[in-house]
């Protein structure tokens, strides 16, 4: 029998590469159901039409549906819903706000309450195999200390409101594990493809990218705090090949997976890694991660630089994010995430070929 799979967060980035990934996939695909805003129609309807001329694959296959995830319903009509319910068997739930700089009442609207409503939703499907929900490693917000996948609530506070409202909403999501078969997957920071260096979207390590960048012309460039916290940087496309597999497999069902790194470098490492392969320096001295973001503080710096003053806070916590579990099960696959140094070239690469499109930079308030 073929799947039907209903995806949020349509036409993001991961969204789309996670398409695109099980278009070339072993599984049989009756229809992708896309919830998509009515703003993002348009351009909804240009990635449909990139994909299929890339995958060469029917635009019959792919459904756009007008909605909303804060509404009850998902803001779709009851005639359309009575016919989902009896023919989607796979629902991503990728939509939310991902910004560390996102407003409070956002972050809350969009990825609490919209997780909310997709729970209450999926729960009238009659033929649903499997929920899989997209959180993130950072759940754990100011934890220290080892980590492990069936850990989430242990009175943490939080760096930020992504970080917190991501908590809320996999506490929901947990709240419906025993009810609909779900997989809860937590990524490290997404970066790009590991092999080509594609990414839509210059945060997480680009952070650091944009500082060497626009701090080039300076004859030295410090490193900012010890840097002995865990970088925890993930290719996008071993988070599509985990993704799909465990969120397939018996094996997955009930579970929460950390597809963090393995064998992460430190920050420090990371840092001089990437000043190396992108500079050709090496930093010298050091600066207090408090002197650091106190200077981003000031709108005309961080604009400046392009970091957002709140990436600075993972300098700082000390965190490991165990992930054996994950590790465990996807043993025999044949998916393993790369080596972080692996990766720099064609990150860099794709970097300094696309620094001055401005979609790809997030916008520094």
């Amino acid at each position: 029998m073929a799947n039907s799979y209903f995806f949020t967060g349509f036409p993001g980035f991961i969204c789309t590469s996670l398409i695109k990934r099980l278009i070339e996939s072993e599984y049989d695909i009756n229809y992708f159901y896309l919830l998509v805003l009515p703003s993002l129609k348009g351009k909804a309807e240009n990635e449909i039409n990139r994909i299929t001329n890339e995958k060469k694959i029917s635009p019959k296959k792919f459904i756009l549906i007008e909605g909303d995830i804060t509404k009850r319903n998902l803001g779709i009509g009851p005639e359309l819903n009575e016919q989902l319910s009896k023919k989607i068997t796979h629902v991503f739930h990728l939509a939310a706000i991902y910004d560390l700089a996102v407003p409070k009442r956002l972050a809350y609207d969009v990825n609490v309450t919209g997780t909310n409503q997709v729970n209450d939703w999926i729960l009238n499907l009659h033929t649903i195999q499997r929920y899989i929900y997209f959180s993130t490693a950072y759940v754990s917000g100011t934890r220290e200390g080892r980590i492990v996948e069936t850990e989430l609530e242990a009175n943490q506070t939080f760096k930020n409101h992504y970080e917190q409202t991501k908590f809320e909403a996999e506490k929901l999501v947990r709240s419906v594990i025993d009810k609909v078969p779900t997989t809860i997957i937590r990524p490290g920071v997404v970066k790009g493809n590991s092999e080509t260096g594609e990414t839509v979207k210059f945060d997480g390590p680009y952070f650091m990218l944009n500082m060497f960048e626009n701090l080039r012309f300076l004859p030295i460039i410090p490193y900012l705090g010890t840097g002995a916290a865990e970088g925890n940087f993930v290719p996008i496309d071993y988070i599509l090949k985990a993704t799909i597999y465990l969120g397939h497999s018996d094996i997955g069902v009930g579970k929460t997976y950390h597809l963090t790194d393995p064998s992460p470098y430190t920050m420090k490492e990371v840092y001089k890694m990437l000043m190396v392969q992108y500079l050709g320096k090496k930093p010298v001295g050091k600066i207090p991660v408090w002197l650091a973001k106190a200077s981003l503080t000031i709108p005309g710096i961080r604009k400046r630089l392009k970091v957002e003053k709140e990436a600075l806070d993972y300098f700082t916590c000390l965190t490991t994010y165990d992930c054996t579990q994950a590790q465990l099960d996807l043993e025999g696959s044949g998916i393993e995430c790369p080596d972080f140094k692996e990766t720099l070239e064609s990150m860099t690469v794709f970097y300094e070929k696309h620094k001055n499109d401005v979609e790809k930079h997030i916008e520094i308030s």
